[in-house]
């Protein structure tokens, strides 16, 4: 399994465990792609999904790998970009006997829909997280003239945990914050302004933060104005009844008894659980935040309503169709994409990998592509990157790039969080 971020390593990791077909030994290997959001120990650690063997790779040390050992299954959770360039630079090695290829999303996919599937096509088998992205995916794929039939329904690998029940004497309600929606600071400042009333207007209620990353680690997404930063200048600090959390999302959502965000796929662990579920409206219901996407599930509610103590309720058709399976089908979720991939494994050798994209379909899109992640136009590695490779197995090297990467890293993350918004404020002065 190869991801390149906490939340995919999450998704790649459960759902490798939760298709491999039965009777089978497993033994899962996971890669981490470096690059931006390559996880720390401890964000690893927090999402709570193991492989028995781990390694942080390049793309094209990743390929090389897949040369030299045999695999029966692999999973690529990665951004679309980074899915097309494996999928080409696997196609490039010439296996005699190539393994199965899956690939899919993390969460809810509310943008860039045709973008992140076209760059998925050529894997064999795309997973769908319910019913509704089943028939989008296919209807993209179709519209452009490209086989969907490697187009699977399953669902969100990490739902779970008990039904949800009211506790004498609890009474929690748990923001789950994303790290680039709302993206600019006044709105996050905003959304943070009013938990802190609600705590402060509600004294015997606690009310959590609940944070994907420590300040300066990085997710799947840029976070350019962490809470963490913005609650340090909170007038009057912070109420006793507020804190800021980490951790497993499914540990914390067993003491949950209102779930708040704007569109984290927090709100469908929340959902499968049947725990009350709120999606903000108060920054406006649009594309760009995501919580579009909840239109019709009954959980749309501003802050001024849940300080009155509103409770959306989930509506249950809505919530069948989005794979939230809180009606207990949730045990069923991945027999069909565990027999797809059955059925790969014990068939015959299987074909050359045929993604929609190539020299002939997109000539001034590829390539490039493809050079962000040190691979030529057919697949191949460029000589930089073969370079990069038989030069970098020195101890004292090795050491020296480590070094070198991580003081890199630092600097990225510094000129995100602290510098670009400087620069910002002055361009507006």
């Amino acid at each position: 399994m190869l991801a390149d971020s906490d939340t995919r390593w999450k998704w790649g990791a459960l759902t490798a465990r939760r298709i491999a077909p039965e009777g089978r030994s497993t033994e899962l290997s996971g890669y981490l792609l470096r690059g931006r959001a390559t996880p720390t120990a401890r964000q690893l650690a927090e999402v709570g999904a193991e492989a028995d063997a781990l390694r942080e790779v390049t793309g094209t040390a990743f390929l090389q790998t897949l040369r030299e050992k045999e695999y029966d299954l692999v999973v690529l959770a990665l951004v679309g970009g980074a899915v097309q360039a494996m999928l080409h630079g696997i196609s490039a090695l010439k296996l005699a006997d190539r393994p199965v290829i899956v690939t899919g999303y993390v969460g809810v996919v509310y943008e860039k829909l045709s973008d992140g599937l076209l760059l998925r096509h050529g894997a064999d088998v795309v997973l769908a997280n319910s019913r509704f992205d089943g028939q989008r995916f296919r209807a993209v794929y179709e519209g452009v003239g490209a086989d969907a039939s490697s187009v699977t329904e399953a669902a969100l690998p990490f739902l779970g945990g008990e039904r949800y029940v009211p506790e004498e004497g609890r009474d929690t309600v748990v923001f789950a914050a994303q790290p680039s929606v709302p993206a600019n600071r006044a709105d996050r400042a905003y959304l943070l302004k009013r938990l802190v009333e609600h705590a402060r207007l509600h004294p015997r209620r606690e009310v959590l933060l609940k944070l994907r990353s420590k300040i300066g680690e990085h997710t799947t997404h840029v976070e350019e104005f962490p809470y963490q930063r913005l609650a340090e200048k909170v007038p009057g600090g912070l109420p006793p009844n507020f804190k800021l959390v980490y951790g497993n999302m499914g540990e914390l959502l067993d003491r949950t008894d209102l779930l708040v965000t704007v569109s984290s796929t927090a709100a469908l662990e929340a959902l499968h659980r049947r725990i009350p579920t709120a999606i903000l409206t108060d920054l406006g219901v649009r594309e760009p935040l995501g919580n579009h996407h909840f239109i019709g599930s009954g959980c749309l509610a501003s802050w001024d309503q849940l300080d009155g103590g509103g409770r959306p309720r989930a509506d249950a058709v809505w919530a069948d169709r989005q794979g939230v399976a809180a009606d207990g089908s949730y045990s069923s979720a991945f027999d069909t994409a565990r027999k797809q991939v059955a059925k790969l494994l014990d068939g015959p050798v299987l074909p050359p990998l045929n993604p929609y994209y190539t020299a002939t379909t997109a000539p001034g899109y590829l390539p490039g592509l493809l050079a962000r992640y040190h691979l030529a136009a057919d697949g191949t590695p460029l000589p930089s990157a073969a370079k990069a490779a038989a030069g970098g197995n020195g101890g004292v090297r090795r050491v020296v790039r480590e070094a070198v990467r991580g003081a890199a890293r630092g600097a990225y993350r510094h000129g995100v969080q602290r510098v670009a918004p400087v620069i910002r404020r002055m361009g507006d002065l």
